[in-house]
Protein backbone atom coordinates (compact mmCIF):
# COMPACT_ATOMS: atom_id res chain seq x y z
CA UNK A 1 0.00 0.00 0.00
CA UNK A 2 1.65 3.50 -0.80
CA UNK A 3 2.56 5.61 1.55
CA UNK A 4 0.01 8.62 2.13
CA UNK A 5 1.80 11.42 1.96
CA UNK A 6 5.41 10.48 0.36
CA UNK A 7 7.40 12.93 -0.31
CA UNK A 8 6.22 15.34 1.71
CA UNK A 9 7.54 17.66 4.31
CA UNK A 10 5.27 18.59 7.52
CA UNK A 11 6.04 21.58 10.08
CA UNK A 12 4.86 20.49 13.30
CA UNK A 13 4.66 22.79 16.67
CA UNK A 14 4.40 21.52 20.11
CA UNK A 15 6.35 17.75 19.07
CA UNK A 16 8.40 17.10 21.90
CA UNK A 17 5.62 14.68 23.19
CA UNK A 18 2.34 14.03 22.90
CA UNK A 19 0.28 15.07 19.99
CA UNK A 20 2.49 16.57 18.26
CA UNK A 21 4.88 13.80 18.76
CA UNK A 22 2.53 11.54 17.69
CA UNK A 23 1.29 13.76 14.42
CA UNK A 24 5.03 13.91 13.76
CA UNK A 25 5.46 9.86 14.12
CA UNK A 26 2.25 9.23 12.37
CA UNK A 27 3.04 11.49 9.06
CA UNK A 28 6.80 9.89 9.20
CA UNK A 29 5.37 6.47 9.24
CA UNK A 30 3.55 7.98 5.81
CA UNK A 31 6.40 9.05 3.87
CA UNK A 32 6.57 12.36 5.54
CA UNK A 33 9.86 14.33 6.27
CA UNK A 34 9.44 16.62 9.50
CA UNK A 35 10.44 19.86 10.81
CA UNK A 36 9.49 19.56 14.76
CA UNK A 37 9.55 22.71 16.89
CA UNK A 38 9.08 23.02 20.88
CA UNK A 39 9.74 25.69 23.19
CA UNK A 40 11.28 22.93 25.55
CA UNK A 41 11.02 24.84 28.99
CA UNK A 42 8.25 25.59 31.51
CA UNK A 43 5.28 28.03 31.03
CA UNK A 44 4.79 30.06 34.14
CA UNK A 45 1.13 28.66 35.43
CA UNK A 46 0.72 25.61 32.99
CA UNK A 47 -0.21 22.88 36.40
CA UNK A 48 2.01 20.08 34.53
CA UNK A 49 5.28 19.45 33.44
CA UNK A 50 6.45 20.92 30.74
CA UNK A 51 8.35 18.85 28.17
CA UNK A 52 12.03 18.95 27.82
CA UNK A 53 14.93 18.84 25.29
CA UNK A 54 15.27 15.58 25.79
CA UNK A 55 11.84 14.90 24.85
CA UNK A 56 12.34 16.72 21.70
CA UNK A 57 15.27 14.45 20.87
CA UNK A 58 13.07 11.17 21.73
CA UNK A 59 10.53 12.67 18.60
CA UNK A 60 13.80 12.85 16.35
CA UNK A 61 14.95 9.73 17.34
CA UNK A 62 11.76 8.19 16.92
CA UNK A 63 11.03 9.66 13.30
CA UNK A 64 14.91 9.03 12.09
CA UNK A 65 14.33 5.46 13.15
CA UNK A 66 11.60 4.96 10.19
CA UNK A 67 13.83 6.07 8.11
CA UNK A 68 12.60 9.92 7.72
CA UNK A 69 14.79 13.49 7.53
CA UNK A 70 13.78 15.47 10.71
CA UNK A 71 15.34 18.78 11.69
CA UNK A 72 13.97 20.00 15.23
CA UNK A 73 14.65 23.21 17.29
CA UNK A 74 13.75 24.60 20.56
CA UNK A 75 11.28 27.67 19.14
CA UNK A 76 8.62 29.52 21.11
CA UNK A 77 5.89 29.87 18.85
CA UNK A 78 5.06 33.22 20.49
CA UNK A 79 8.16 35.00 18.77
CA UNK A 80 7.57 35.06 15.00
CA UNK A 81 11.20 36.02 14.11
CA UNK A 82 12.46 33.35 15.32
CA UNK A 83 9.92 30.86 14.07
CA UNK A 84 10.17 32.10 10.71
CA UNK A 85 13.77 31.72 10.53
CA UNK A 86 13.83 28.14 11.56
CA UNK A 87 11.05 27.37 9.52
CA UNK A 88 12.86 29.12 6.40
CA UNK A 89 16.43 27.22 7.32
CA UNK A 90 14.58 23.77 7.44
CA UNK A 91 12.71 23.99 4.47
CA UNK A 92 15.92 25.20 2.26
CA UNK A 93 17.81 22.14 3.89
CA UNK A 94 14.34 19.62 3.47
CA UNK A 95 13.78 21.29 -0.11
CA UNK A 96 10.10 22.19 -0.08
CA UNK A 97 6.80 22.14 2.54
CA UNK A 98 3.54 20.87 2.14
CA UNK A 99 1.68 20.48 5.65
CA UNK A 100 1.83 22.72 8.42
CA UNK A 101 -0.05 21.14 11.90
CA UNK A 102 -0.02 24.14 14.52
CA UNK A 103 -0.29 22.21 17.75
CA UNK A 104 1.30 23.91 20.17
CA UNK A 105 -0.93 24.78 23.47
CA UNK A 106 -0.83 25.54 26.51
CA UNK A 107 -4.03 25.03 29.56
CA UNK A 108 -4.50 26.52 32.72
CA UNK A 109 -7.95 25.43 34.14
CA UNK A 110 -9.70 28.34 36.98
CA UNK A 111 -13.46 29.41 38.19
CA UNK A 112 -13.65 32.65 35.75
CA UNK A 113 -12.96 34.70 39.03
CA UNK A 114 -9.96 32.94 39.52
CA UNK A 115 -8.24 33.76 36.53
CA UNK A 116 -5.40 36.21 36.50
CA UNK A 117 -4.23 38.45 33.68
CA UNK A 118 -1.13 36.64 33.12
CA UNK A 119 -3.37 33.35 32.35
CA UNK A 120 -5.29 35.05 29.91
CA UNK A 121 -2.49 36.26 28.32
CA UNK A 122 -0.11 33.75 28.39
CA UNK A 123 -3.12 31.53 27.00
CA UNK A 124 -4.05 33.92 24.27
CA UNK A 125 -0.20 34.27 23.37
CA UNK A 126 0.67 30.59 22.93
CA UNK A 127 -2.87 29.35 21.42
CA UNK A 128 -3.67 32.22 19.39
CA UNK A 129 -1.28 34.04 17.94
CA UNK A 130 1.10 30.86 18.36
CA UNK A 131 -1.07 29.32 15.88
CA UNK A 132 -1.04 32.49 13.61
CA UNK A 133 2.56 32.92 13.70
CA UNK A 134 2.97 29.02 12.93
CA UNK A 135 0.47 29.31 9.87
CA UNK A 136 1.91 32.86 8.66
CA UNK A 137 5.68 31.31 8.95
CA UNK A 138 4.42 28.01 6.71
CA UNK A 139 1.73 29.50 4.43
CA UNK A 140 4.66 31.17 2.32
CA UNK A 141 6.00 27.71 1.39
CA UNK A 142 2.88 26.13 0.60
CA UNK A 143 1.66 28.93 -1.99
CA UNK A 144 5.48 28.16 -3.22
CA UNK A 145 4.86 24.99 -3.21
CA UNK A 146 1.91 24.92 -5.34
CA UNK A 147 -0.92 23.88 -2.99
CA UNK A 148 -1.12 22.12 0.57
CA UNK A 149 -2.84 21.59 3.85
CA UNK A 150 -2.77 23.42 7.21
CA UNK A 151 -4.13 21.95 10.16
CA UNK A 152 -4.81 24.26 13.46
CA UNK A 153 -5.45 22.63 16.24
CA UNK A 154 -8.56 23.64 18.01
CA UNK A 155 -10.68 21.11 20.60
CA UNK A 156 -13.75 20.31 21.79
CA UNK A 157 -13.78 23.60 23.77
CA UNK A 158 -13.69 25.09 20.51
CA UNK A 159 -17.20 23.79 19.14
CA UNK A 160 -18.85 24.07 22.99
CA UNK A 161 -18.26 25.83 25.94
CA UNK A 162 -15.87 23.52 28.58
CA UNK A 163 -16.72 25.15 32.16
CA UNK A 164 -13.64 26.68 34.06
CA UNK A 165 -11.51 27.17 31.17
CA UNK A 166 -12.52 30.36 30.25
CA UNK A 167 -9.72 31.76 28.23
CA UNK A 168 -8.71 28.18 26.56
CA UNK A 169 -12.15 28.43 25.58
CA UNK A 170 -11.66 31.61 23.92
CA UNK A 171 -8.89 30.62 22.44
CA UNK A 172 -9.67 27.67 20.69
CA UNK A 173 -13.08 29.36 19.12
CA UNK A 174 -10.41 31.70 18.16
CA UNK A 175 -8.36 28.89 16.13
CA UNK A 176 -11.40 27.38 14.77
CA UNK A 177 -12.21 31.20 13.37
CA UNK A 178 -8.51 31.52 12.05
CA UNK A 179 -8.67 28.15 9.99
CA UNK A 180 -12.05 29.58 7.95
CA UNK A 181 -10.70 32.82 7.45
CA UNK A 182 -7.16 31.58 6.26
CA UNK A 183 -8.89 28.98 4.09
CA UNK A 184 -10.92 31.55 2.48
CA UNK A 185 -7.80 33.44 1.11
CA UNK A 186 -5.46 30.68 0.57
CA UNK A 187 -7.87 28.88 -1.08
CA UNK A 188 -7.06 30.00 -4.97
CA UNK A 189 -3.32 28.80 -4.02
CA UNK A 190 -5.26 25.04 -3.56
CA UNK A 191 -3.93 25.18 0.01
CA UNK A 192 -6.65 23.64 2.81
CA UNK A 193 -6.77 24.49 5.81
CA UNK A 194 -9.42 22.97 8.37
CA UNK A 195 -9.53 23.20 12.54
CA UNK A 196 -8.73 19.76 14.59
CA UNK A 197 -11.26 19.32 17.75
CA UNK A 198 -10.28 16.57 19.75
CA UNK A 199 -11.69 15.27 23.32
CA UNK A 200 -9.33 15.06 26.31
CA UNK A 201 -6.58 12.86 24.67
CA UNK A 202 -3.84 10.65 27.16
CA UNK A 203 -1.29 13.29 26.96
CA UNK A 204 1.19 15.00 29.73
CA UNK A 205 -1.24 17.59 29.75
CA UNK A 206 -4.12 16.07 30.65
CA UNK A 207 -1.97 14.54 33.58
CA UNK A 208 -2.76 14.58 37.68
CA UNK A 209 -1.38 18.27 37.39
CA UNK A 210 -4.39 19.79 35.27
CA UNK A 211 -6.81 17.66 37.01
CA UNK A 212 -5.54 19.23 40.39
CA UNK A 213 -6.59 22.57 38.91
CA UNK A 214 -9.46 21.47 37.93
CA UNK A 215 -11.11 19.74 40.34
CA UNK A 216 -11.80 22.04 43.22
CA UNK A 217 -13.40 24.52 40.20
CA UNK A 218 -15.83 21.44 39.63
CA UNK A 219 -16.76 21.01 43.54
CA UNK A 220 -17.06 24.36 43.69
CA UNK A 221 -19.82 24.11 40.86
CA UNK A 222 -20.52 20.03 40.62
CA UNK A 223 -23.78 20.42 37.79
CA UNK A 224 -20.99 21.76 35.65
CA UNK A 225 -18.72 18.38 35.71
CA UNK A 226 -20.70 16.12 33.31
CA UNK A 227 -20.36 18.87 30.38
CA UNK A 228 -16.84 17.26 30.40
CA UNK A 229 -18.66 13.77 29.87
CA UNK A 230 -17.65 11.93 25.90
CA UNK A 231 -20.65 10.40 24.12
CA UNK A 232 -18.72 7.46 23.63
CA UNK A 233 -17.92 5.34 26.50
CA UNK A 234 -14.36 6.75 26.79
CA UNK A 235 -13.08 8.69 29.33
CA UNK A 236 -10.31 10.02 26.96
CA UNK A 237 -8.81 9.19 23.68
CA UNK A 238 -5.01 8.08 22.53
CA UNK A 239 -2.58 10.48 21.11
CA UNK A 240 -2.48 8.07 17.71
CA UNK A 241 -6.47 8.45 17.59
CA UNK A 242 -5.86 11.83 16.99
CA UNK A 243 -2.95 11.31 14.96
CA UNK A 244 -5.23 9.23 12.05
CA UNK A 245 -7.07 12.85 11.81
CA UNK A 246 -4.14 14.49 11.33
CA UNK A 247 -2.99 12.05 8.42
CA UNK A 248 -6.37 12.30 6.82
CA UNK A 249 -6.08 15.96 6.38
CA UNK A 250 -2.64 16.01 5.31
CA UNK A 251 -3.09 13.78 2.76
CA UNK A 252 -4.75 13.85 -0.97
CA UNK A 253 -7.52 11.93 0.65
CA UNK A 254 -9.27 15.11 1.62
CA UNK A 255 -8.17 17.30 -0.61
CA UNK A 256 -11.51 18.54 -0.99
CA UNK A 257 -12.10 19.42 2.03
CA UNK A 258 -11.36 23.03 3.67
CA UNK A 259 -12.66 25.39 5.75
CA UNK A 260 -14.36 22.55 8.15
CA UNK A 261 -13.66 21.55 11.93
CA UNK A 262 -12.85 17.94 12.04
CA UNK A 263 -13.98 16.40 15.21
CA UNK A 264 -12.58 13.13 16.60
CA UNK A 265 -14.20 14.33 20.56
CA UNK A 266 -16.16 10.70 21.10
CA UNK A 267 -18.99 12.67 20.88
CA UNK A 268 -18.05 15.23 24.19
CA UNK A 269 -19.29 18.20 21.71
CA UNK A 270 -23.05 16.70 21.34
CA UNK A 271 -23.29 15.29 24.69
Amino acid sequence: MPERVAGKVALVTGAARGQGRSHAVRLAQEGADIIAVDVCEPIRGVPYVSATADDLKETVGQVESLGRRIISAEVDVREFGPLRRTVDEAVAELGRLDIVVANAGICIPAGWDRVTEDIFTDTIDINVRGTWNTAMAGAPHLVRAGGGSIILVSSAAGLKVQPFMVPYTTSKFAVRGMAKAFAVELAKHHIRVNSLHPTGVKTPMMGEGLLAALNPAIENDPRLGPMFTNLLPVEAVEPEDVSDTVLFLASDESKYVTAHELAPDAGVSEF
